[in-house]
């Protein structure tokens, strides 16, 4: 059943709107693949923050007009799902491990703002460590002088104190 007009043009608002919140675009051929399999990949997506479609590729071309990921016009031909995401570690993960389970799901391209991407460099960002993972290591790096310095501090008294009951048992030991 084709789209009406009004339809199409919601569809490029739509994807359009999604395009100026990504970091990341990712094209994928996904030919061949069953209900199941692609169930499963949306379940991921939606647990991982990312935004899936399958689209006409003449509605693709026009949604991504004007964008930082315009580059991405040439590589659009076949059947193709599009991930989008604010996180570009996160939609490279989810669709590069589903790729390594499915041999139909073919990573394609894939663009960064002003940045085209070959397929081997979807594969190196998936296995970079995610935003959050990075934060994690960062907080806890900056972290450590002060949680040293903090039981650093708390010693003095607490050596006090044990040198205190050391002395006392001593005297009483004597006594």
């Amino acid at each position: 059943m084709s789209l009406s007009l009004e339809q199409k043009q919601a569809v490029v608002a739509e994807i359009a709107a999604q395009l100026a919140q990504a970091q990341a675009v990712i094209v994928a051929e996904n030919r061949g693949l069953t209900v199941e399999a692609v169930t499963s990949l949306r379940a991921k997506a939606r647990k991982s923050g990312l935004y899936l479609r399958v689209l006409k590729n003449s509605l693709a071309r026009q949604a991504v007009k004007g964008t930082p990921f315009e580059m991405l016009t040439d590589q659009l031909a076949g059947p193709l799902m599009y991930g989008m995401a604010q996180d570009p570690v996160a939609v490279a993960k989810v669709l590069s491990e589903f790729a390594k389970d499915n041999e139909r799901f073919v990573i394609k391209a894939g663009a960064m703002p002003n940045a085209m991407l070959s397929s081997k460099d979807v594969k190196a960002l998936a296995t970079m460590p995610s935003r959050d993972e990075l934060l994690a290591k960062l907080l806890g790096t900056m972290q450590a002088p002060i949680a040293k310095l903090a039981r650093t501090m708390n010693e003095v008294p607490g050596k006090f104190v044990r040198t205190l009951a050391a002395v006392l048992a001593a005297r009483e030991k004597a006594a």
